[in-house]
């Protein structure tokens, strides 16, 4: 997992976590790649099926809903989107 996040660039990244910032109405130093949506900002599983689809539609990536459980943090997410990304 450590390389597949690795492998996006650091811009990338950046439009990863404006994305998920937007959605969680979060300014983009309140997020860290670590900090967790929904215990340490009180996202609901509905933020997160958002950020999903933001990222199915942003990126032209297929998710499958069972990844939900690992988009967790902002490193879950640059891990799902690396993932498929790399298929």
């Amino acid at each position: 997992m450590t390389t597949q996040i690795a492998d996006l660039s650091t811009e990338r990244k950046a439009e990863i976590k404006e994305i998920v910032c937007d959605i969680l109405d979060l300014d983009l130093d309140e997020v860290t790649d670590t900090s967790l949506f929904k215990e340490e900002h009180d996202a609901d599983s509905l933020r997160t099926i958002e950020i999903l689809s933001a990222m199915e539609r942003t990126f032209d990536i297929a998710l499958e809903q069972a990844e939900l459980s690992r988009m967790t943090n902002l490193a879950g997410v640059y891990a799902v989107v690396a993932e498929a990304e790399g298929k």
